[in-house]
């Protein structure tokens, strides 16, 4: 049955932790997934947290800390000494877990905390995955896998797989590699079972695996792992080596962070904030696309400024100002979200960025026509102004071809260059739109004028 957080549990917690009543403590939580009591503390003080920690076992007490949100996790490591980060919660991870818990605490503390591992080779794998930089596949991936020699006979190869199995939690493939652990292929679980006791690891493994590098970006590892429908990608050095494992929950992590980014940079976000943040952080965060919003909106009084006569001459042309705006932002939004989106997921194929723009031109000229015929109509009936229909009309079919062709060239630029298209989404091309649109608008009444 799934877990449900209500005020009166929460409370029932509180008071048992503030009591001091271990056992009430574990009758609450003992039984509950520890996503669930993640949950759980994330809405707790530190000092309750605290508490409730040292009631776990170091195992559950460890995936608790690795499911809470990042922010406050961080908050709780900084609450304990470099012996009980790594006696509760790092020498009960896997290394890319224990890494990244490890990721956020100053230099010297880092080394404390190392330092006090028993296990070497789990320090050595940690260090090694710290040295990675962020983004990376290095940086994703464990380095906790079971691999056999291409030259073990099966019976080996079982003895030996034994003793990897009891420091890895799942075991997804089953590696082989060459005396000098460069990667050849994967060895099923069928295979094994069937092949006599004797037979050579290296006449029964199959080869074609998808792998990446170290060095391969992170969002590339998990468009790889969902186009190939993968549980476990395996990692390699330069020279070909076999180094880790990214396993699919490292990834549904990597999507989820960079939907979050995606949408709040398209929402005019420059940082990534969540709710509990402080005033300052929302603040920050915020006040930059603010700031570019009026910066263009005074460039869009400026150029309302600019057409004043006009305006004198034909004021019913102020009534249509904000159709206008909004028109051609909303279809600037509409058409670099599709292309953001067919970046992020691969789905834009070959042949540049010509056939893109043909593609969204077409859209926007069916798009254009239908709505230019709606406010058509509609002017014609509430309006006794044919040069004010008309201007409408042209003026709107030529922004919304406009807005188009700009939503979809810019983040198609942006990705060539290098640069996160996701910028190109919400607030950017909404003041663009606003300014460019205003002076079509305004120069198509001019002209029908003037005719």
């Amino acid at each position: 049955m799934q877990f449900q957080l209500t005020r009166e549990f929460l409370d029932q917690l509180r008071s048992s932790l503030q009591s001091s009543s271990e056992q009430e403590v574990i009758s609450l939580v003992g039984e509950l997934h520890a996503a669930d009591i993640a949950e759980i503390v994330e809405e707790l003080e530190i000092e309750e947290a605290k508490i409730l920690y040292s009631y776990l076992d170091a195992e559950k007490a460890s995936e608790v800390l690795i499911n809470i949100d990042e922010d406050i996790r961080d908050k709780h490591i900084a609450a304990f000494t470099s012996k009980q980060i790594a006696e509760i919660f790092i020498e009960n991870l896997e290394s890319d877990d224990a890494a990244d818990v490890i990721a956020v605490l100053p230099q010297h503390e880092r080394e404390e905390v190392i330092a006090c591992l028993e296990d070497q080779e789990q320090a050595e794998d940690i260090v090694d995955l710290l040295n990675f930089q962020e983004g990376t596949a290095g940086a994703l991936m464990g380095k906790e896998l079971v691999e056999v020699n291409e030259n073990w006979s099966v019976k080996q190869c079982i003895r030996e797989m034994r003793k990897q199995a009891e420091n890895v939690d799942h075991i997804y493939t089953i590696y082989v590699v060459d005396d000098h652990e460069k990667l050849l292929g994967r060895l099923s679980l069928k295979k094994i079972l069937t092949a006599t006791a004797d037979k050579k690891i290296a006449d029964i493994y199959e080869t074609g695996l998808i792998t990446c590098k170290t060095y391969t970006p992170s969002d590339e590892v998990a468009n790889l792992m969902e186009k190939y429908d993968l549980v476990a990608l395996p990692v390699l050095d330069e020279l070909g080596r076999l180094v880790g494992r990214i396993t699919i929950d490292d990834v549904v992590d990597v999507i989820r962070e960079e939907a979050e980014k995606d949408y709040q940079m398209a929402s005019g976000l420059s940082d990534t904030v969540d709710s509990s943040d402080s005033i300052w952080v929302n603040t920050r965060a915020r006040l930059p696309w603010l700031v570019l919003g009026l910066i263009g909106g005074i460039f869009g009084a400026r150029v309302i400024g600019l057409y004043e006569e006009d305006l004198k001459i034909m004021p019913q042309m102020a009534f249509f100002i904000p159709l206008i705006a909004a028109m051609g932002g909303n279809v600037g939004v509409q058409s670099s979200a599709i292309i953001v989106q067919g970046l992020a997921n691969n789905s834009l194929g070959m042949g540049g960025i010509g056939p893109k723009l043909s593609k969204e031109f077409s859209v926007a000229l069916f798009n254009g026509f239908v709505c230019a015929s709606l406010i058509l109509c509609y002017n014609l009936i509430a309006s006794d102004s044919l040069v004010l229909s008309y201007t409408v009309s042209i003026s709107l079919f030529a922004v919304i071809l406009f807005a188009a062709l700009f939503g979809t060239l810019v983040p198609l630029l942006l990705n060539k260059y290098k640069i996160d298209p996701a910028l190109a989404t919400g607030p950017f091309i909404t003041t663009v739109n606003d300014i460019l649109g205003l002076f079509i608008y305004f120069i198509v009444g001019r002209m029908l004028y003037l005719a």
